[in-house]
């Protein structure tokens, strides 16, 4: 991989009740585990931080595909819902997304083949082949 970017984040404090902050400064949270895993919930945790960059990030793949395919990508939009749960084998802890993904300016046809080509070229798509379970649905398309 020639590397085009490189992020820098430093966590601290107690883990998923502490802080994370990145290098450049312009991300600078609290973290705080949520109500559902005995937590505060009181700051943004792990899990809603990979979704917020899934979304976007495959957001933004499927904007180039679509320029690329010169596709009616107006309001267009993607959302993530990043799963935490234990294993199966009870020997730690796993992850799950779901991507919903609206496109109403193009056909169900090309919807599906814009939303494919993106899950190629997305970055966090490609990071997460293979390791966890990705279920892409397309929610809305033009009628």
């Amino acid at each position: 991989m020639k590397t085009l970017y490189t992020a820098e984040a430093l966590a601290s404090g107690d883990g998923r009740d502490g802080t994370a902050v990145t290098r450049d400064g312009k991300l600078n949270v609290a973290l705080a585990s949520p109500v559902e895993l005995g937590g505060s919930g009181e700051g943004t945790n792990p899990e809603q931080l990979f979704a917020a960059g899934y979304a976007a990030c495959f957001h933004s793949a499927l904007r180039l595909v679509g320029r690329q395919a010169k596709a009616d990508l107006t309001d267009s939009a993607v959302a993530a819902r990043i799963h935490l749960g234990a294993l199966g084998d009870g020997a730690g802890f796993g992850i799950a997304a779901e991507l919903e993904i609206a496109l109403p300016g193009v056909d169900r046809e090309s919807a599906e083949a814009l939303v494919a080509k993106a899950h190629e070229v997305c970055p966090y798509s490609n990071a997460t082949r293979g390791n966890i379970t990705v279920d892409i649905k397309i929610l809305e398309v033009a009628a």
